[in-house]
């Protein structure tokens, strides 16, 4: 590309101030670019800050529940979830007494989970319907502690949290029942890990329990360990009995 002679100073760029005339003193064609310069860089942050705005707005809902019973094992653990059913676990056993029958302690879990789309949807429905937990979820009721458990919510639509041994509400209540239930599942599927590889005859007791508690609701979205459950049903070295139990829950799985 050819350059354009000039010649004589020519004022593209309006009157500088004397500052920056004295500063460019003998370069009007060189004061004008760095006018213009400057005023596309402000044009540029102009343009982005809505856009920012309209991210920040934008931003995905967040929702944990977090549970605490020191007698149980595990004694606390956070679960995570996002509109889209992606989320992350996270468990510690705590101090509770190993109970006599347990032939293998439930692992410490930390990972990535996911649960159905449905799940969540109703997950964050209940939020919503519930002043996205900002209010008082304890109810009145004397019953017999079952752990504290904490809801909290973080969107662009604002953020809330409550915690409660029993809550007043039964939508938040049977919510808080499933989401143990979730957790309940996803530290069984630690567990059978462990037993994998180190009591493969205890998966057949620990199947057996995993199916009665998903029939009657004490384990929830067992799509949740449906890695594990794979690895179990095409393994030849498993007992077939398990291997038939673990094909029934992931038929369930796929409910």
């Amino acid at each position: 590309m050819r350059g354009v002679a000039v010649s004589g100073p020519v004022e593209l760029c309006g009157h500088p101030p004397i500052a920056e005339r004295t500063r460019w003193m003998g370069h009007p064609a060189l004061l004008c670019v760095a006018t213009i310069r400057k005023a596309a860089w402000l044009a540029m942050a102009a343009l982005a800050l809505p856009l920012w705005s309209a991210a920040q707005n934008t931003a995905t809902p967040v929702f944990q529940a977090e549970y605490t019973n020191p007698g149980l094992t595990p004694s606390h653990w956070t679960l995570t979830i996002h509109p889209d059913g992606s989320g992350h676990f996270r468990s510690e056993r705590g101090n509770a007494p190993r109970g006599e029958q347990m032939t293998v302690d439930p692992p410490n879990v930390d990972r990535d989970v996911r649960v159905s789309s449905e799940f969540a949807d109703r997950v964050f429905q209940t939020a919503r319907q519930h002043r996205l937990f900002g209010e008082n979820c304890e109810g009145h009721l004397k019953v017999a502690f079952q752990g504290t458990k904490k809801l909290s919510y973080d969107g662009a639509d604002g953020q809330g949290s409550c915690a409660f041994n029993f809550a007043k509400d039964k939508d938040v209540q049977a919510l808080a029942d499933s989401l143990v239930a979730v957790a309940g599942t996803i530290v069984e599927g630690g567990r059978l890990e462990v037993l994998l590889q180190h009591d493969p005859l205890g998966l057949d007791r620990e199947t057996e329990y995993l199916v009665e508690a998903a029939g009657d609701g004490r384990a929830e979205q067992i799509g949740a360990i449906r890695a594990i459950l794979e690895r179990l049903a095409d393994d030849e070295n498993v007992m077939e009995r398990v291997r038939r139990r673990v094909r029934v829950l992931l038929a369930m799985a796929e409910k």
